[in-house]
């Protein structure tokens, strides 16, 4: 990792940092066999690929009471108390994104609403694998469950002594179903079904690129959130940052996943040089320094240096970061000028794990550029719609005309005529 002009950027680098996907669509031809022999052999194919990916032969797949024990005897009461204070956080953000319906007369006779409706039954994947993920658990399952969803079924990897922190936040954020299951088979079995999963309407949740890639293969028999690839942050600083901070939130966000996109972004050649010695002081001794170092030396992170913090805006804007960091004197002034973004995190006080873990906004996001279309995951995601009309005579009568001259455009005589009998009644 070195400073980098933005003006200066090759054709290869800025293709690293803008297409971040990390081989998802390369590993789809790859689970398109784990997803198809799910769908049509159930538990015997979800047990083999177990064995297969994850070397563990799993007994019973449903591990609620595994999940329930978990939270009550097997972490320690202070990881308890975290995990309760992170639920409570969480559910109550995600509360005030409950819709309401509503209904109002929009001219006389002619009233229109619109009503909301939880989805029966969400699946939500929690990871597991290289890092234990009890967070993503508690982010999957609380906003399903605020919108009211019946059945909520978590999927997570099996393991020989399985994590009991992510199983303890499973049962406390109040998941009614667990299964011991990951992978890709872990999404086929929520998509489809097996003798002991039943098939959900929805699968959310971050996971590997394998996870991922499954997700893709089963979106249209069933819904998703996005597909989310490898975990990415993007620090907009100017000269007043502390380069211990920036440098901080690099390290911190390249610890989860080799292929982590870090970034920084500032005006100022003093704070970028600085960071880099930070971020190299930093790396030492952490538990996952390989991991870190990898993520640090691919070419989808870089410490950039913009001509002026218009030009970072719009380098952010462009880069449509899944976390947003920003560590600036008038950061408010910033974050207005700022349109695309999973999560933005304001001020040098505010790091980005206070949102991955307890702050109560929620830590599934859209990555890849993904935040130029849509945002994370919420309450939205686990609700439908559905418009309400009412018309009376007086409200059909003054739409008539325009409702059988569209018609007849079109040459849907039928649908004129449907309303010229209300209006016009035979004698």
């Amino acid at each position: 990792m070195d400073v980098n002009e933005i003006a200066d950027l090759g054709s290869d680098r800025r293709r690293a940092l803008f297409e971040r996907d990390a081989g998802v669509e390369s590993a789809r031809e790859s689970v398109r066999e784990v997803v198809e022999r799910v769908r049509e052999e159930g538990d015997v194919a979800v047990r083999e690929f177990t064995e297969e990916f994850d070397d563990v032969s799993v007994g019973n797949l449903d591990v609620r009471d595994a999940a329930e024990r978990a939270y009550e005897d097997r972490v320690d009461p202070d990881v308890r108390d975290a995990i309760d204070t992170a639920v409570e956080n969480v559910r109550a953000f995600h509360e005030r994104q409950v819709p309401a319906d509503w209904r109002e007369e929009f001219s006389p006779g002619r009233e229109l609403g619109r009503r909301f409706r939880p989805l029966e039954r969400v699946g939500v994947y929690a990871p597991g694998g290289t890092a234990a993920y009890p967070s993503s658990a508690i982010m999957g399952v609380v906003p399903a469950k605020v919108a009211g969803v019946e059945q909520v079924v978590v999927a997570t990897p099996p393991a020989e002594e399985m994590n009991p922190a992510t199983l303890a936040a499973v049962h406390a954020a109040g998941a009614d179903e667990v299964y011991s299951i990951g992978g890709a088979q872990g999404i086929a079995a929520l998509a489809y079904g097996t003798e002991t999963v039943p098939h959900v309407q929805k699968v959310v949740g971050p996971g590997s690129k394998w996870v991922t890639a499954a997700k893709a293969e089963v979106r249209g028999d069933v819904d998703i959130d996005f597909l989310a690839g490898p975990s990415e942050v993007l620090v907009l600083a100017d000269d007043t940052a502390n380069p211990e901070f920036v440098a901080a939130e690099l390290v911190a966000q390249a610890e989860h996943d080799p292929n982590a996109s870090v970034v920084a972004v500032t005006d100022d050649e003093n704070l970028a040089d600085d960071v880099i010695d930070e971020v190299f002081a930093q790396v030492d001794d952490r538990e996952r320094e390989d991991t870190i170092r990898d993520a640090l030396a691919n070419d989808a992170s870089a410490i950039l240096l913009a001509r002026s913090m218009s030009e970072a805006v719009l380098f952010a804007n462009e880069y449509a970061a899944e976390h947003l960091a920003i560590h600036a004197d008038d950061d408010e002034a910033l974050l207005e000028r700022i349109d695309n973004a999973g999560s933005v995190f304001l001020g040098e006080q505010t790091p980005v794990a206070a949102g991955d873990y307890a702050s109560g906004t929620n830590h599934v996001l859209p990555t890849n550029g993904g935040a130029k279309r849509y945002g994370g995951l919420s309450v939205d995601e686990f609700v439908r719609s559905t418009t309400v009309q009412r018309l009376d005579e007086e409200g059909l009568s003054d739409l008539a005309d325009a409702i059988t001259t569209l018609a007849e455009a079109e040459g849907l005589d039928a649908h004129a005529e449907s309303v010229r009998k209300r209006v016009e009644p035979d004698d």
